[in-house]
């Protein structure tokens, strides 16, 4: 798990799990909870029950998929889930999504992580990149499907020590428990971009450039001055 991922999955929890109302232990399930580098369970607080689940037999995980699209846990059940870097190797993750959705509680979050860029890594497939209409994307999929789910969040964060920019969306199932959670993550930050909140008609911080081309246009600029100098 590369520095981001973790600082951002540490930042939901704080943000959101606290705002969480349940008569039982809140249930967190992390899907594609393989240890690699790293896991949320790591900043997920104490209070709650974690379940790791993954397609093989790994540190970090506790149960083993036998389809990557079948949850094993009953209908409205689950009080959150969360899933860092595993969309992009889901072959068919808007299938995972509903799947996601049918495990959660009326009220229950989905904390999605998903890369914006970074290289070709597979495991052991690497097929998607998320921009930030992803998150209002599978809304539409959601509601397509019966589902009456609402987007609190989506943004893209800026890259920490290595190249990733992690595309963030949060969840709630069903959209009459919007108001419960007030908290947002990019909320105050300055290393975030691309932010779609509810209240907000446009984008904020919107910027067409990403990080990277951002950084090879400026790049370029201080070559172009170095060969100016040279030259002269």
């Amino acid at each position: 798990m590369h520095p981001s991922a973790m600082q951002n999955g540490e930042i939901f929890f704080l943000r959101y799990l606290h705002h969480i109302k349940t008569e039982s232990t809140v249930k967190v399930v992390d899907i594609g909870a393989q240890d690699v580098n790293g896991s949320l369970r790591e900043v997920c607080p104490d209070f709650a029950e974690y379940i790791g689940v993954d397609f093989i037999q790994a540190k970090g995980v506790d149960v083993i998929l036998d389809d990557p699209y079948q949850l094993p846990f009953a209908d409205n059940s689950i009080d959150v889930v969360v899933s860092s870097s595993c969309f992009e190797h889901s072959e068919m993750f808007w299938i995972l999504f509903l799947e996601v959705l049918r495990i959660l509680k009326p009220n229950g979050l989905f904390y999605l992580n998903a890369p914006s860029n970074g290289s070709f890594h597979r495991y052991p497939v690497d097929c998607w990149r998320f921009f930030p209409d992803s998150g209002k994307a599978l809304i539409s999929w959601a509601k397509r499907n019966g589902y009456q789910s609402f987007l609190l969040e989506s943004f893209v964060s800026h890259q920490k020590i290595k190249v990733w920019n992690d595309f963030i969306a949060v969840y709630v199932k069903h959209e009459q428990f919007k108001d419960d959670y007030p908290e947002r993550m990019s909320t105050g930050r300055d290393d975030v971009e691309n932010i779609t909140l509810p209240d907000e008609k446009d984008i904020q911080k919107y910027t067409a450039e990403t990080e990277d081309l951002r950084r090879l246009k400026e790049m370029g600029k201080q070559l172009a001055q170095i060969k100016k100098i040279v030259g002269s």
